[in-house]
């Protein structure tokens, strides 16, 4: 089963490169699309696609979910482990016919994920057989740190990003996946944008732009 998607084809014409945006809990693909406009100035053989998470969203009906959160839905962890394993094989599964479909490899590839879908995006990334370019991880936190190091494949390289006035995933989250993916043996970047809630900020975006730059 694909999954749909938001694509933002390369600007010259000839991609080379790709770009995975993983939206957040209640959003769409729609929400993150709109940061190809100005990236792509600067990484104009990159294509960039956003997909739309399976499931509607519980408690934004008009949104989607990667899978339930049983603080904010009253789902149980049964519940919210389930729909992650099925989120993370459909996520997985699109993944491949993308690679396939963009004729371009999994080592010219970088998830750009937000809250939930940073969540995804550090489950997802160390577990693939062929090494990502990298991750980038905007306002969000690390599962099950504690098996990260025995279930990793592959170690992508990582950038962190977190607001320091986040009051929807704390900013304290950032340090601890910051622990366990250096633990784990992986290349970790981190930033503090101050002042800034859950979202992403100029600051932030500009370091991700260097970062996927650097690895690409």
């Amino acid at each position: 089963m694909t999954l749909e998607v938001e694509k933002r084809a390369a600007k010259s014409g000839r991609a080379d490169s790709l770009v995975i945006f993983v939206h957040g809990y209640g959003a769409d693909g729609h929400d993150l699309i709109g940061l190809a406009d100005p990236l792509a100035e600067h990484l104009p053989n990159t294509t960039f696609l956003s997909p739309h998470a399976p499931n509607p969203c519980t408690m934004s009906p008009m949104g989607r979910e990667w899978f339930p959160i049983p603080m904010i839905d009253n789902s149980s962890v049964e519940q919210m482990r389930a729909g992650m394993q099925a989120s993370v094989a459909r996520f997985n599964e699109w993944m491949d016919a993308e690679f396939v479909a963009e004729g371009i490899t999994p080592d010219r590839t970088v998830l750009v994920g937000f809250s939930q879908g940073t969540m995804m995006s550090l489950h997802v990334g160390p577990r693939r057989a062929h090494q990502l370019a990298g991750i980038v991880g905007f306002s969000g936190r690390l599962l099950e740190p504690e098996t990260l190091a025995a279930e990793a494949v592959t170690k992508p390289p990582v950038l962190l990003v977190h607001g320091d006035m986040d009051m929807v995933v704390p900013p304290s989250d950032m340090p601890k996946a910051e622990v366990a993916l250096k633990d784990a043996s992986f290349d970790v970047q981190t930033h503090v944008s101050h002042g800034t809630g859950h979202g992403i900020a100029p600051d932030g975006l500009g370091l991700a732009l260097q970062f996927i730059q650097n690895w690409l």
